[in-house]
């Protein structure tokens, strides 16, 4: 790390061959198949104190981090895998990369390549990287360093869209002989609906395309005495036809509405890119595609596997319902005609006692229904009862008889 423990020893690398070459000594790794994959490793740097790439790093700073980052720009797996200018530096980590890629908040962060045998997902070799930029030259130093120590060589090679590019599938192809069971990256496709390149058909021994409306597309459109072997500098082969040809074409419109004539790009690479495509579409490919995801799990750090739900127990191991006392048998015959209300609430019970108490006693059925259908009190009318009530005491202090008025009417018989 950038804190320099271990870093002029080799006790990882060690550590790590010793315990692969356990692993092929225990028949663990075939060596027939391979996958390369890469995951993010966060930087120990602060994502606060960057830099901006096109300022430089400040002049002050000079400690070993920033030396040893100067001295490998011009390094394949660090400055020299793309000439894209970075975002932020951090100064305390110039190596590091700024990515977003997780789609949060970006950060400073390395690039872990591994190399995997598919037959039990064994990591065979592991090369850091910066992000993205250097993946491909990583899986080659992997490549080739696994068949220096280990003598293996895999038949073929399993990777995402990252590793389809037409340089690392030719590198596959035609210098190492391994099958390239890898998506192929390609933007050819066309969403304007004009005529993609896929519909121009190339035909290898003439080393000519013909387009939809039959019309032959060159290289050169003369012949030279002496034929040129020069390869482009961005490794692309551009086909054109004859100017004349595109005119009188009625297909134009969908083939070039907007030139003179169409132009068709070929990479010279693309014998390997075709291999790839032919592979996609085999068996044997799917069953690559499993064995690279398989192997994949298990370079995902801890917090990207969601915790397995616990099985279901057996019926014969789940615990019991619980049930109230009483309420799982019926009564025995006997105690209820002892008692009859004895398995009534002790709501219905309180019911029938005030009833029997005004000697109003009824059955516990009739308490039942009695219990479920009392009414409530409504405590909106709570104010207009208490009124009645205080009236009723007002009119009682009013209306107190006299002593003459109680003998006059006795006397008169009518109280009789």
């Amino acid at each position: 790390n950038r804190h320099g423990r271990f870093r002029d020893s080799d006790l990882l690398r060690r550590l790590f061959e010793t315990v692969l070459a356990r692993c092929i000594a225990e028949g663990l790794v075939g060596g027939e198949g391979f996958a390369v994959d890469g995951s993010l490793i966060k930087a120990d740097a602060s994502r606060q104190k960057g830099v901006e790439g096109t300022g430089g790093l400040p002049p002050e700073t000079v400690s070993r981090a920033a030396r040893e980052y100067l001295a490998v720009l011009d390094d394949a797996a660090f400055g020299a895998a793309t000439p894209v200018v970075p975002k932020f530096v951090s100064p305390a980590d110039p190596a590091s990369r700024w990515t977003g890629a997780d789609g949060g908040l970006a950060y400073f962060a390395y690039c872990t390549n591994y190399l995997i045998d598919l037959d039990h997902a064994v990591i065979v070799d592991v090369e850091p990287s910066t992000v993205r930029q250097a993946e491909v030259a990583a899986a080659k130093t992997m490549i080739e360093r696994t068949r220096e120590r280990f003598d293996l060589w895999p038949e073929r090679l399993a990777a995402d869209t990252g590793y389809g590019s037409a340089a690392m599938l030719g590198w596959l192809v035609h210098e190492q002989g391994i099958e390239p069971h890898i998506p192929v990256f390609d933007k050819s496709g066309r969403k304007d609906g004009t005529f993609s390149r896929a519909a121009f058909a190339y035909d290898h021994d003439s080393d000519t395309y013909r387009c939809p409306g039959g019309k032959i597309l060159m290289l050169y459109r003369r012949a030279f005495a002496t034929p040129r072997i020069d390869l482009p500098p961005d490794d692309t082969i551009r086909y054109r036809p004859s100017k004349a040809d595109c005119d009188a074409c009625g297909l134009k419109p969908r083939c070039c509405p907007n030139t003179p004539a169409r132009k068709v790009t070929r990479s010279i690479h693309e014998g390997a890119r075709d291999m790839a495509r032919d592979i996609a579409k085999t068996d044997a490919y799917l069953t690559s595609r499993r064995e690279r995801k398989k192997g994949g799990d298990a370079l995902r750090p801890p917090q990207t596997h969601p915790e397995p739900r616990p099985a279901a127990p057996e019926r014969s191991q789940r615990r019991p319902r619980r049930v109230p006392p009483r309420r799982h048998r019926p009564e025995p015959q006997e105690a209820r005609q002892a008692d009859p209300d004895a398995h009534a609430s002790p709501g219905v019970r309180l019911r029938a006692a005030h009833l029997q108490d005004h000697g109003r006693r009824g059955s516990a059925a009739q308490n039942r229904v009695l219990q479920r259908n009392r009414r409530k009190a409504d405590f909106r009318q709570a104010p207009t009862n208490l009124g009645l009530r205080r009236a009723a005491r007002c009119l009682a202090r009013i209306w107190q008889p006299s002593p003459e008025l109680d003998y006059a009417f006795a006397s008169s018989g009518e109280g009789q």
